[in-house]
């Protein structure tokens, strides 16, 4: 039987969950602050709002296979302090922005230091949780703080723009940041450390370049048209770096993305859910964010005050999942989160055109289920490839990104019901994967 977790154990998770839970508000927080930033360096065109999120989005995504590594050769907890130090700095530089490009810029400095940090923290928690219930436990922690995270940004940036500046939105990762790196260094152990790992500098140029210019092209298509010659050339380049990237992927001898381990049935499964979960999520989060505004003409304040039943019960079932997870394995959380999520992104997409908000709580609700999904994919990957938790977390992860820059690039190009119907195909097939995968806790 497994004991109660130790102190130092809590005080790990912590630092651990404090650096994680800035990464996941930085995702979608700026979602309701996107108007006045528009506003305020006069740039209404909604294909640059999208480049303001999915600039961290996809630099973060690129970058997690590299970092993942790099954790294992080079210790996890050192490369955990270097990107919440990097994220820290960048979000310094976000704040005090004089342009849409500086901006932009900043944001994507913010995702490789992002990158850095995510899968080490999965890596730290493995580490300091050997027993695999309390492992579970902690990973459902973990879990639950990414769906606070994705789920309070909204409401919070709405906030900070309502009551001070969109500005501010950047500014507090500062003092967060801090207290991390100092928990850190006072609680968390160091794991062992892997020297002969080796990086793959090329697949990652091929890498980033193919999802870059993918998402680019999602982007473009939203005020060009599919169509268009910058929209294909966008597509086509982003294909072909793809393809470049696989060929680089087989050849070299220790790959960014080992495509072995994509043959293993539960982790596959992990990564396409996790992929299609985030797509889904971030998706929703920058329509509804625009939506409320545009459509219903509310301010930042009343549109985040909108949102506050879905931030509430997604942070409830994300926390919930942990618990479900460790009773009944990661199957039954993922089914129910999908068909959550199927539901209420169904709902969103019947909406009325006038204000109706007691129907939309009512809906927000229904969806804010979904996040029942997120601890269980994570525990199922994590379980997948024992004694490789970094790899482990940096490709997981990294579909989650590469999913949720895709859904912001192309269910943004789709305002407003049709982006939702996109969504609910997306959650039908989680519940699809999670069907195929193995039950195992």
């Amino acid at each position: 039987m497994p004991t109660e977790t130790r102190a130092p154990a809590k005080l790990a998770l912590t630092a651990v969950c404090l650096g994680f839970v800035m990464i996941t508000l930085d995702a979608t927080i700026v979602n309701l602050a996107l108007p006045a930033i528009g506003a305020d360096f006069g740039e209404p065109s909604t294909a640059a709002l999208q480049w303001v999120v999915d600039a961290y989005t996809v630099t973060l995504a690129a970058f997690l296979l590299t970092w993942g590594a790099a954790g294992d050769r080079w210790g996890s907890r050192r490369v955990f302090e270097a990107g919440v130090a990097v994220f820290v700095v960048a979000s310094i530089g976000c704040a005090l922005a004089g342009d849409t490009a500086w901006l932009i810029a900043a944001r994507a400095v913010q995702g490789a230091g992002a990158a850095a940090l995510l899968p080490s923290s999965l890596a730290l928690i493995v580490h300091q949780f050997p027993d695999a219930r309390e492992r579970a436990r902690a990973l459902g922690v973990w879990g639950g703080m990414s769906g606070v995270g994705l789920a309070a940004g909204p409401m919070l940036g709405g906030l900070a723009v309502g009551l001070a500046d969109w500005r501010l939105v950047f500014a507090v990762n500062v003092p967060v940041g801090v207290v991390a790196i100092v928990l850190t260094r006072r609680a968390v152990a160091e794991p062992p450390r892997h020297s002969a790992t080796r990086l793959d500098p090329f697949g990652q140029v091929t890498g980033t370049a193919s999802l870059a210019g993918i998402v680019a092209g999602f982007i473009e298509s939203g005020h060009a048209g599919w169509f268009a010659p910058a929209t294909l050339a966008l597509l086509a380049g982003g294909l072909v770096a793809g393809a470049v990237f696989v060929a680089v992927e087989k050849r070299v001898a220790e790959p960014v993305l080992p495509l072995g381990i994509l043959k293993i049935r539960n982790f596959a499964v992990a990564t396409g859910i996790g992929g299609l979960f985030n797509f889904c999520l971030y998706g929703t989060l920058f329509c509804l964010a625009l939506y409320l505004q545009r459509a219903w003409s509310l301010g930042a304040l009343a549109a985040g005050l909108a949102l506050v039943p879905l931030t509430l019960v997604v942070g409830l079932n994300a926390f919930f999942s942990g618990r479900l997870t460790g009773r009944f394995g990661p199957r039954v959380p993922m089914v129910a989160g999908a068909l959550a999520g199927l539901a209420g992104s169904a709902g969103f997409a019947l909406l009325p055109a006038d204000r109706a908000l007691v129907l939309f709580a009512v809906v927000s609700v229904v969806f804010g289920g979904c996040s029942l999904a997120m601890p269980a994919m994570t525990s199922l990957a994590m379980n997948s490839l024992p004694g490789k938790a970094g790899l482990a977390a940096g490709v997981l992860n990294a579909s989650r990104q590469t999913g949720g820059a895709i859904g912001v690039a192309l269910v943004g190009a789709l305002l407003p019901a049709t982006g939702m119907w996109l969504v609910a195909g997306g959650y039908a097939l989680v519940a699809g994967l999670a069907f195929a995968g193995r039950q195992s806790s």
